[in-house]
């Protein structure tokens, strides 16, 4: 009855400790999580609190960016932090309006960038947009390989270089990886349609009526999935042949194969 006494009395002491730290700490956690006190004094496109840029970095860049805004209207701004932001204090300090692209880079998620977006400039790039620019350039192996100052670089190098020429509904430029995606379903389009268009009757080389049957899924494998990406990422003709190539090997391939496997008893 003892023992059952002293250790009621020791989950007690351990609640009331843990709330009265709790009450200590919170106010400060708040302070620090949201607080105006972390904007800088001087007017700045950049508010580096994570140190995820350089020096010579945040000069280059701020430049650039102020004379963007200057040239097209566009206010892009960054903001970097970890453990401590100024939370929505950056709105007033820039005048965040509907021209405006705030970038803030914290790595303590999963990915690395997020977008706070003006609503006249999802006339130009689209929501889409935005998703795949945080897939793409904030992703933990995209981070990786170049840094979370080139993860932040390239991210707005394509911003900028899609609010001059007008806009973009995906982002310029061709990964390997995605690359090497469109080349897999153009492949297999071209497989599809090769044994679709296997001759199923007598003295028939090619069967066109199979092929247009199949016709939604293998298109749609090769243009929708394989040439679509391509030509609107980037001008480069090699992978774009490269997944012709693709396709019509898969095609061949998948064409002789039923003709070999029905002459190889024959011959044995």
């Amino acid at each position: 009855m003892q023992q059952q006494f002293r250790h009621s009395l020791l989950k007690t002491l351990a609640v009331f400790f843990l709330a009265i730290c709790t009450w200590a700490i919170a106010p400060h956690a708040a302070r620090a999580y949201d607080n105006p006190d972390l904007l800088p004094t001087t007017p700045t496109p950049i508010i580096d609190l994570a140190k995820s840029l350089t020096s010579i970095q945040q000069e280059n860049l701020s430049t650039e960016l102020e004379n963007f805004e200057s040239e097209t209207g566009w206010k892009l701004r960054v903001l970097t932090q970890y453990d401590r932001t100024p939370g929505r204090a950056v709105r007033e300090f820039w005048n965040l309006d509907d021209k405006s692209i705030l970038l803030v880079a914290d790595p303590r998620g999963g990915n690395l960038l997020n977008f706070n977006v003006g609503n006249e400039v999802y006339a130009l790039l689209p929501r889409t947009f935005w998703v795949e620019l945080q897939t793409r350039y904030g992703n933990q192996f995209f981070v990786r390989d170049h840094g979370e100052d080139g993860s932040i670089l390239n991210s707005l190098n394509a911003i900028e270089g899609c609010l001059r020429d007008g806009g973009c509904r995906v982002v310029p430029g061709l990964p390997r990886e995605q690359w090497i995606l469109t080349l897999v379903t153009s492949t297999l389009g071209g497989v599809v349609l090769g044994f679709a268009a296997h001759p199923r009757k007598d003295r028939q080389n090619f069967s066109w009526q199979w092929a247009l049957m199949f016709s939604p899924l293998w298109g749609i494998l090769f243009v929708a999935f394989g040439i679509g990406p391509v030509v609107s990422r980037t001008s480069d003709w090699l992978p774009l042949l490269r997944n012709v190539l693709g396709f019509l090997l898969g095609a061949v391939v998948a064409y002789l194969t039923p003709v070999i496997d029905r002459k190889s008893p024959s011959e044995t």
